[in-house]
């Protein structure tokens, strides 16, 4: 069996057409769709229904792709690390990560991975929806609490919890067996919840002042006196250290678990073990701390 024309088959399933294909590996429609149909005669079998609606696996391609894709991927990262050299750090690594961590963290991060690994280009796409590693081509992404996902794999490099926080003009109420009404700050993408302290024995009902989508935003507000909020403690510890706010206490079972996620189990290339190595070792006491 020809492996070029099923890594080129791989290409156009994964990009969802021939078109889509093209433009990402600069290879011609025709070049591409001349090898899927080289592969299909030595197969026997239609792998791809094309319509004017566009292109749809069939029930033999369905099954190819799912078997095929990890291993091709692994094999395309053999080549790479082949081509570079075993132990050589170099090439383009994209990276996703979410917003907030990108703004506060992944610029000092890319600069100092960039002194140990100069031959390394980072690019650094930030966003807060799920990407899909293989389809987008991305290399690693960065992500909090991921699902189990068997086509990733990866390392755990620190931990973040959310804390109720307000400045120190806003009076902590005392323990209660009912929630406390206080005026808060909210998440507009989490309104209507409330917020149970950690060993104690209170529970928050905010009252919505504010309703912000930014959690530096939150944070800021609250610094202003807006009312009481939630976000994680690793922005605000600048903040508790300098006075200008106040813990009121931990919310229990909102602990945050950030990962550093690849594709390849086998044949990471040298570039993404050295970065998955480099996070692993950023946060030495697995504590997330973030400035800005």
């Amino acid at each position: 069996m020809d492996l070029n024309a099923l890594a080129d088959f791989n290409l156009v399933a994964t990009h969802g057409g021939f078109g889509r294909a093209s433009r990402a590996s600069r290879r011609s429609k025709a070049t591409l769709s001349r090898r899927v149909a080289d592969l299909e005669e030595q197969l026997g079998v239609r792998l791809i229904e094309r319509s004017v609606k566009g292109l749809e696996l069939t029930e033999a391609g369905r099954q190819l792709l799912s078997r095929t894709e990890g291993p091709m991927s692994e094999v395309a990262d053999a080549f790479t690390s082949a081509r570079e050299g075993s132990g050589k750090v170099s090439g383009r690594l994209r990276v996703a990560a979410p917003i907030l961590f990108s703004q506060l963290a992944m610029g000092r991060i890319c600069a100092d991975f960039r002194v140990l690994y100069p031959d390394v280009t980072v690019e650094v796409v930030a966003e807060d929806r799920v990407v899909n590693l293989v389809e987008e081509q991305f290399d690693v992404a960065i992500r909090p609490n991921p699902s189990a996902d068997t086509a990733l794999v990866g390392r755990s490099f620190a931990k973040d919890r959310l804390v109720v926080v307000a400045a120190p003009s806003i009076p902590m109420p005392k323990s209660s067996k009912k929630p406390v009404r206080v005026p808060a700050i909210v998440n507009a993408l989490r309104d209507g919840e409330t917020w149970a302290i950690d060993g104690r024995s209170l529970t928050i009902e905010p009252i919505p002042a504010l309703r912000l989508s930014s959690m530096l935003m939150l944070r800021d507000a609250a610094i202003a006196g807006a009312g009481v909020t939630l976000v994680p403690q690793s922005i605000v510890w600048k903040q508790l250290e300098g006075g200008e706010l106040v813990l009121w206490g931990s919310v229990g079972g909102r602990e945050v678990d950030l990962w550093v996620l690849h594709t390849s189990r086998r044949l990471a290339s040298p570039k993404v073990k050295a970065f998955v190595d480099f996070m692993s070792s950023r946060y030495p006491e697995g504590t997330l701390v973030l400035t800005g």
